[in-house]
């Protein structure tokens, strides 16, 4: 009976512990998150036909933390770099995979610019 009793404590306490982190999710995104997201709304029913300004070999990003979100056109050869990698990670447990059309990384877009100007750096370094 106590091992029982252990076990619904245990588990009583996983879901507790989900339920703490689906809470601080939803408060991170609080009001001033709101005008955020319906940018990102807009970028995703705007996803639907390829923009002109995305080429072959090429996807859409959003960095959607800060002020304002920032579109950026990226090359498929980042998708090796680790940095933009990590952001893709953070982007799947904050977003899920159902994201559809551009493609929400949760970082300010300084940030995903300094990733993306690394990378660029570094590959011309190696080509001298």
């Amino acid at each position: 009976m106590a091992m029982k009793t252990k076990k619904e404590s245990v588990k009583g306490l996983m879901m507790l512990k989900l339920f703490i982190r689906k809470l601080q999710q939803a408060l991170l995104l609080s009001s001033s998150k709101e005008s955020s997201f319906s940018i990102i709304n807009e970028e995703i029913k705007n996803a639907k036909e390829v923009p002109g300004d995305v080429k072959q070999g090429q996807f859409a990003v959003l960095a959607v933390k800060g002020e304002e979100p920032k579109r950026f056109v990226v090359e498929l050869d980042h998708l090796t770099n680790p940095e933009f990698m990590k952001l893709l990670e953070q982007a799947q447990e904050e977003f899920g995979f159902q994201q559809k059309g551009v493609l929400a990384v949760p970082c300010q877009p300084e940030e995903l610019q300094t990733i993306l100007s690394n990378r660029k750096n570094r590959r011309i370094s190696t080509e001298w």
